[in-house]
């Protein structure tokens, strides 16, 4: 075995780990969304039939003047009704996936709710010239919240027989044993829809450990380990967690730093009681469980449109670039081989997401006696580097082989650049959050004054673009390159 390979399996021992832990965190991230979508739609429905049985019972029951309705009128008061409600259920949060633990705000939720609904839609009526009797919105205000009830509470037991199943949870460890820490885990326990389930509480104080803590409620109560501090990977790991619960508010710095490092070297993501550890940063949404106010931490849960979108045009780029650049790659492989002797094409292990090991694809730019595995040339008048290699690094047409690895899935066409394990292993905690999204052709970094230097000492670079990512960024990022690279610059 190389000396390369022998640090790596020591390095990433653990960290190997992180990419099953994410698809854990991923799939149970997906699964509340495709969650959210069918209670809408349930909700949607629900609504519906409820608006439509109002008109039919005042219909059958006499009630008042008889009012003879349309098709047309009907469906557009139902549809009206149905979308406002669906409108102020989202924006009260019904679908965050958080819970009480007698359920009875989602019952004041299910009353409150249709009443707005159907009051809201009478001056739509009055302005779209539909019939709408005051007999039949009096039996609505009755008939949707009941209806509404109804399919909540079914809805909810679902769920929960399917996450006693085991369907896509999310095993969650809490830090911190005291009052925060208990309330913490009772109303994870009750939120069935969230999906975080509970195993463990991590606390620093000896006194704590090995006790058992049970969660408030008067039925179903269960109860979890006390597990002794400081929180480690390996702690994490042994109790398969994928998310983080940091519970204590006062949690020192240094403290707050090591739990952060564990969890992201385990593949667990972070979420705090609160979003003062996060003023800096804009990926973050607070979740409401049962007055709680739960903030995961950056990439915790990932915007899945962005993800599925920079996926695509991945994929559509890298293979138009492929096909596209055919003739210049039997071109260039020429050269190299005429250049000096060798193979063309490059290939060097490096670190990608979560501490993945992947093999990355260049054109060989360097003598075949150079070292593999050191620090990248700072100039272009380094001996290891060829002539043809000179010109392919001053235009970066060197690096045009990694579109075979975005075609993988490995890399992305923008993202944080990808390093080699022996100086991944020396990175600071700050330099390991690099670790945290897929590496990408080009970056930020590639396009400053900085390139000639270190990638990880300039980490700023890497830090904005995690914090302020999106699908429109990654185009502008990539027209940048697409200049810069049209003067030289790259």
């Amino acid at each position: 075995m190389s000396a390369s390979e022998s640090v790596t399996s020591r390095l990433y021992a653990e960290t190997l780990a992180a990419p099953r832990a994410d698809v854990r965190v991923n799939s149970a991230y997906l699964f509340r969304s495709v969650l959210a979508s069918c209670e809408m739609i349930a909700d949607f429905l629900t609504c519906a039939a409820g608006m439509f049985a109002a008109f039919c019972l005042e219909h059958s029951l006499y009630f008042g003047r008889q009012v003879q309705y349309s098709v047309r009128e009907a469906a557009a008061v139902c549809i009206g009704v149905s979308v406002l409600a669906v409108l102020l259920l989202h924006r009260n949060g019904a679908y965050h996936g958080g819970s009480s633990l007698l359920q009875v705000r989602e019952t004041e939720r299910a009353i409150r709710v249709p009443v707005q609904s159907v009051l809201a839609m009478l001056p739509f009526s009055f302005l779209l010239d539909l019939k709408s009797s005051s007999e039949a919105l009096l039996i609505a205000l009755v008939a949707i919240p009941a209806l509404l009830i109804a399919q909540k509470h079914g809805f909810t037991a679902v769920v929960r027989g399917l996450r006693q199943r085991g369907r896509c949870i999310d095993r969650a460890v809490v830090y911190g044993v005291k009052a925060t820490g208990k309330r913490v885990l009772s109303a994870l326990s009750h939120s069935v829809r969230l999906g975080l389930y509970p195993v463990a509480v991590v606390d620093d104080n000896l006194p704590f450990n090995g006790e058992w803590i049970p969660e408030m409620g008067y039925r179903g109560r269960r109860s979890v380990p006390v597990l002794c501090g400081p929180v480690t990977s390996a702690l994490l790991q042994s109790c398969q967690c994928g998310t983080l619960i940091v519970a204590l508010p006062n949690l020192s710095p240094e403290k707050l730093a090591a739990a952060v490092d564990a969890a992201n070297q385990a593949g667990a993501q972070v979420a705090f009681l609160s979003a003062t550890e996060l003023r800096e940063q804009q990926w973050t949404e607070a979740i409401d469980v049962d007055g709680l106010s739960l903030t995961p931490m950056l990439e915790s849960f990932d915007r899945l449109h962005y993800a599925i979108a920079k996926r695509i045009v991945d994929l559509a780029g890298s293979l138009f670039l492929l096909a596209l650049f055919a003739p210049l790659f039997f071109l260039i492989a020429l050269l190299i081989k005429l250049d000096s002797p060798g193979p063309a094409l490059f290939s060097q292990e490096r670190v990608g997401r979560k501490g993945e090991l992947f093999n990355m694809y260049k054109f060989r730019s360097m003598r075949v006696n150079a070292p593999k595995y050191e620090f990248s040339p700072i100039t272009a008048r380094d001996p290891r580097i060829t002539r043809i290699g000179r010109f392919l690094r001053r235009t970066g047409l060197d690096e045009l082989p990694q579109l075979v690895n975005v075609l993988l899935g490995q890399m992305s066409l923008v993202g944080p650049r990808p390093e080699m394990p022996f100086i991944v292993h020396s990175y600071t905690s700050e330099q390991r959050q690099r670790l945290q999204v897929v590496p990408g052709i080009t970056g930020l970094w590639q396009l400053s004054a900085d390139r000639a230097f270190l990638i990880h000492k300039n980490i700023q670079y890497d830090l904005y673009y995690i914090r302020n990512r999106g699908f429109f960024m990654d185009i502008a990022i990539l027209i940048h390159t697409l200049f810069f690279a049209m003067q030289g610059g790259v």
